[in-house]
């Protein structure tokens, strides 16, 4: 996982911005699911 990716997910956690958290996990999970199909 990127630093800066996990900043991001740290921050969010922090803030408890659900909606933030809720679309970088489904950016980490489509980003993942692609580096897995190639």
């Amino acid at each position: 996982m990127p630093d800066w990716f996990k900043r991001q997910i740290e921050r969010a956690y922090y803030q408890k911005n659900i909606y933030e958290i809720k679309l970088l996990n489904q950016c980490w999970f489509k980003y993942k699911k692609k580096q897995t199909q190639e």
